[in-house]
C-alpha cells in the first residue's frame, strides 16, 4: 500500500510512503534469533525488555540512502528509552529520557562520540506521553529533520552521517520499560 503524503519542503510527488509494518509479524525486518524484545499483534509492534534488561535493536532489511520514515509511537512503562537509528549504529533520533542526560530529549538527535549536538524544540509541548505522537524523520545526505505531530522540530547536519544503511528501532537495556510502534512507513526520496 502505497500513501502519498506532504511533509514539508518535498512535494507530494517526490515521495510514496509504503508500510514496512505489516502489524502482523516482522516480515521486512532482521529479527534476532533469540527474540523476547519484539511482538508484533493487531498492528501495534510492541518493543519491551526481558527479564535480564537487556536491549536490542529491531533493524529494516532494506537499506537506504536518502529517505523518509514516519510513524506513530506510544509511551509504555517504565523509563523509555527508544529511538530510530539512521543509516547505522551510531546515529539516532531519540525517543524517550536519556539515559546519559536523564531527561526527555525525543525528537533530538543522538551521536556516538558527539552526544546530543542539538536539542529538539517544543517538545514538551507535542509529546503526548499516554496517547499515540506521530513522528517523521528525513534523512537527505547529511542533513536530519525531525517532525513531532506535525510541526518540525530539529534540524541537524552530521559530519559522520553514511550514505547508506538500514533503519533500526532501539531497545535500550539496563531498565524495564516498553514502548509500542504502528503504522511504520517510509520511502527513498530524490
Amino acid at each position: 500500500m502505497y500513501v502519498c503524503v506532504s511533509i514539508g519542503p518535498l512535494s507530494a510527488d517526490e515521495i510514496s510512503l509504503k508500510s514496512i509494518f505489516n502489524g502482523k509479524d516482522l516480515t521486512g525486518w532482521e529479527v534476532p534469533k533469540d527474540n523476547i524484545w519484539f511482538t508484533a499483534k493487531d498492528g501495534i509492534l510492541k518493543l519491551e525488555n526481558g527479564p535480564k534488561k537487556k536491549g536490542q535493536t529491531l533493524w529494516t532489511s532494506q537499506e537506504y540512502e536518502d529517505f523518509v520514515v514516519e510513524f506513530d509511537f506510544k509511551m509504555g512503562k517504565g523509563t523509555v528509552d527508544s529511538g530510530i537509528y539512521v543509516r547505522n549504529s551510531r546515529e539516532q533520533i531519540q525517543i524517550g529520557i536519556s539515559g546519559s542526560l536523564k531527561r526527555d530529549m525525543t525528537g533530538s538527535p543522538y551521536i556516538s562520540g558527539k552526544g546530543y549536538p542539538v536539542e529538539a524544540k517544543g517538545i514538551k509541548d507535542l509529546l503526548k506521553l499516554d496517547d499515540w505522537n506521530t513522528m517523521k524523520i528525513r534523512a537527505k545526505g547529511k542533513k536530519y529533520t525531525v517532525w513531532l505531530g506535525g510541526k518540525e522540530v530539529m534540524n541537524y547536519e552530521s559530519e559522520s552521517a553514511p550514505k547508506k544503511g538500514k533503519v533500526g528501532i532501539q531497545l535500550h537495556g539496563s531498565r524495564v520499560m516498553s514502548i509500542e510502534y504502528r503504522n511504520m512507513k517510509a520511502a527513498p526520496i530524490k
